[in-house]
């Protein structure tokens, strides 16, 4: 499996960050590690050998990047409107700088020219900001994976709210959006997959709360819910992201 480390300054978060890219060509996928994860944590938990058919098929090229929950979501010492506002910086991050770094990758590999959507990854946490960015920027991300996430910002926030924390905040931002938004019929032209067990450490209600607002506003995603053994652990998101990779793909 072709892999390689990458490290640059970010004028966004005004800091050096670090990813690494994983497969040598196919569909451009975002993975954002777990709570306070690292890049390295999709390899180091067994995502990308779990994975290796994909990528060395060719059907797909990783990007893993770096979180900052420990400032922003994780962080109970900080005041929740300077969390917010560094969780943005990050979202620019992704979108500015890591987004366009794949695509030109996934063009340069695949022979392609334009601008290839790209699929969010994440799971627990990582689920959370991959919903939230293909929700937020239908115009970068065609396609969603997210497992045993939790979709609303009250989890990171505390209660709190502005029009920051709410712009990030899935159940709400969706629920109020209107019937004849334009981002509904492109989330319809989209793949969202949202998976949750309903076993240990698992928040099914969390999932259900988000799929009663998708069915509300006839935004077409399918759902599923595994059942009691289907725990909150690196196994399961093995399993279900070789599952439902070949209904994206």
């Amino acid at each position: 499996m072709e892999m390689e480390y990458c490290k640059w300054y970010s004028p966004a978060l005004g800091r050096e960050m670090e990813v690494k890219f994983y497969g040598h060509a196919g569909k451009p996928v975002l993975y954002i590690p777990c709570q306070n994860g690292r890049f390295y944590d999709f390899e180091n938990f067994g995502m990308a050998g779990a994975l290796t058919r994909y990528l060395e098929s060719g059907r797909m090229m990783v990007c893993a990047v770096d979180t900052i929950d420990a400032e922003t979501w994780s962080d109970r010492g900080r005041s929740p409107q300077e969390r917010i506002g560094i969780y943005e910086q990050w979202i620019t991050y992704l979108t500015d700088e890591v987004i366009p770094a794949l695509r030109d990758r996934a063009n340069e590999r695949n022979g392609w020219t334009g601008y290839p959507g790209v699929l969010a990854f994440g799971c627990s946490l990582g689920a959370t900001h991959a919903a939230n960015l293909y929700f937020r920027r239908p115009d970068l991300f065609d396609s969603l994976l997210a497992l045993s996430g939790i979709y609303t910002a009250e989890y990171g926030f505390d209660g709190y709210m502005d029009e920051r924390v709410y712009l990030n905040s899935p159940v709400h931002s969706l629920a109020n959006m209107p019937s004849d938004h334009p981002y509904i019929s492109l989330f319809n032209q989209k793949k969202a997959i949202i998976c949750v067990g309903t076993g240990a450490w698992e928040l099914p209600e969390e999932t259900r709360r988000l799929e009663t607002i998708l069915r509300e506003k006839n935004i077409r995603a399918v759902v599923d819910y595994w059942g009691p053994d289907c725990s909150h652990d690196w196994y399961w998101w093995h399993a279900q992201a070789d599952y439902f990779l070949p209904q994206i793909l």
